[in-house]
């Protein structure tokens, strides 16, 4: 295992056979650019260490996504947010948790809402979307195919 210090997080990178994780805590203070950034540079070492295809396409939803998401946990939830990205059977895992255990509503559909549209462009992207409460807050988890040919 190694780990190596970044602005504003801490990375560790652990393959584990077929599985590679990659980890980051934010306290708040970061700027979202520095989630984004993990996100590219784990995608980029799974793709030139282990040789698994990201396209740009899925390099650009992940993105998206973990950017959603850790902005939503640092803007409902008090402290700390935790980002995980897992590779496991071809797809990567995106999940998020914070310290807030109450789980993310989507407001109804208003074509004249500007903004907090959020959610529903993780749910449309992925090919699944799911909310866990944990003991102490909840983990949103969002996956992602790497394939780019793979039809819902």
């Amino acid at each position: 295992m190694s780990v190596e210090s970044t602005t504003g997080c801490e990375r560790r990178q652990v393959p584990a056979g077929d599985v590679m994780t990659v980890s980051g805590a934010f306290e708040g203070s970061e700027d979202i650019a520095v989630a984004r950034d993990l996100a590219r540079h784990f995608l980029a070492d799974v793709q030139a260490e282990y040789g698994l295809p990201v396209s740009g396409r899925v390099m650009g939803t992940v993105q998206l996504v973990v950017s959603e998401l850790v902005t939503n946990a640092r803007k409902y939830a008090p402290g700390p947010c935790l980002l995980t990205l897992r590779i496991d059977g071809g797809a990567v895992e995106v999940t998020v948790w914070d310290s807030n255990p109450t789980p993310p509503t989507i407001p109804a559909p208003d074509p004249a809402r500007i903004g907090q549209h959020g959610l529903e462009i993780v749910m449309a992207v992925g090919r699944s979307f799911a909310v866990h409460r944990e003991p102490v807050g909840k983990k949103i988890c969002a996956v992602i195919e790497l394939a780019d040919d793979l039809v819902r």
